[in-house]
């Protein structure tokens, strides 16, 4: 039912970003085709990968000339292919750009790396923290004292994962009127940079200093950051503007007409003790009762075991129980052709027999 119902993705196997990518491109409808190596590959050891939700495999031997032959034939009746590989390694399968295309001329070959498919560094290893260091990001990111490594969201989902289902939606769109395909590039590196786009504005307009703490969005600023109560746990502030920064002021007990309380960077430093000192005379819950739902910009800050409980999180379905296991639903929304979780993620090879016949390869 979903918007890319009808279109057909052969996905080659990989870690993390592109089964994620996979995932994005099948809860939106799309019929994705997973193609394993016989006996399939766990490196994590995963029971259940919920990134492999929602499609089915095909388990080849790529490293045999027959491997191949039907590999390429599922991509001549696919509109997409994606892959995660380092660059050149399905040019040597015989799998690459140009083999694939010239089986199916209107194919979408989307590509993601974590350096790009060429560029000095295109060769090298690595992995989102050294892909988003090189944007500027990580260096944003942290006290003022350390840099502190995010979870793995701004190079491998945001910047790669994110960026790669984007630029195959687009080519495939292109498609329709032109009738051809082409190479979708998405390297983490560049999305990741291309994430930064704001924080860049800032600093060209002269309100973005490169020392962590000391920004508006970076930690620096008393209005927006998490503080610790009374019993442990955190809440989360983002009273930016002018009228929401005053009701957190009233929330907290001080007077918002006061010079020392104003918005000034240079009272930024002495403030954020203050609020501090003011949230840890209460627990979280205290603070929940009182400024959750108002305009200050207020948010308890929820583990995963807490966050699927709460009750807008619950009223909105955000996360779902499917196969057993507790997971974020589709997004975004659809009013008329809603995305949905296709089924658990398979076995190696489970729907080979399936696949092949359905999509018309002998």
């Amino acid at each position: 039912m979903g918007p890319l119902k009808g279109y057909r993705v052969v996905e080659m196997a990989g870690l993390g970003p592109v089964p994620f990518c996979a995932m994005l491109l099948s809860d939106m409808g799309a019929d994705v085709v997973r193609i394993d190596r016989e006996g399939g590959n766990n490196p994590l050891g995963l029971k259940v990968d919920v990134l492999n939700r929602g499609r089915r495999s095909v388990a080849l031997d790529l490293k045999s000339s027959q491997g191949v032959a039907t590999c390429l034939d599922l991509v001549a009746k696919a509109d997409a292919l994606i892959e995660g590989y380092r660059p050149g390694v399905m040019e040597r399968l015989g799998l690459g750009p140009q083999e694939c295309q010239a089986r199916n001329p209107r194919l979408v070959y989307g590509r993601m790396t974590g350096w790009g498919q060429e560029g000095p560094l295109a060769d090298a290893a690595g992995h989102d923290i050294n892909y988003i260091a090189l944007t500027g990001a990580l260096s944003a990111m942290g006290t003022r004292e350390s840099v502190v490594p995010p979870l793995n969201l701004v190079g491998d989902f945001g910047g790669g994962a994110l960026y790669l289902a984007f630029g195959v939606v687009c080519a495939m769109l292109e498609g329709k009127s032109s009738g051809k395909g082409q190479v979708v590039d998405a390297a983490m590196v560049d999305g990741a940079a291309h994430l930064m786009a704001m924080m860049y504005g800032l600093k060209h307009n002269g309100q973005w200093i490169d020392h962590r703490s000391s920004n508006l969005l970076d930690g620096g600023a008393h209005f927006y950051g998490a503080f610790e109560c009374a019993d442990g746990e955190w809440v989360a502030i983002g009273s930016i503007e002018p009228q929401f920064y005053k009701l957190l002021l009233q929330g907290v007990g001080i007077d918002p007409d006061s010079s020392d309380a104003s918005q000034e960077p240079a009272n930024w430093p002495k403030m954020r003790e203050r609020l501090q000192a003011v949230f840890l005379r209460q627990p979280r819950a205290h603070w929940c009762a009182l400024m959750e739902g108002t305009d200050i910009c207020f948010a308890p800050v929820l583990s995963m075991g807490e966050a699927p409980e709460h009750p807008h999180n619950v009223a909105r379905e955000t996360f779902v129980r499917e196969f057993d296991v507790l997971q974020p639903a589709p997004a975004p929304r659809f009013a008329r052709t809603p995305g949905a979780i296709a089924g658990p993620p398979p076995a190696p090879g489970e729907h080979t027999a399936e696949v092949l016949k359905e999509w018309g390869v002998e």
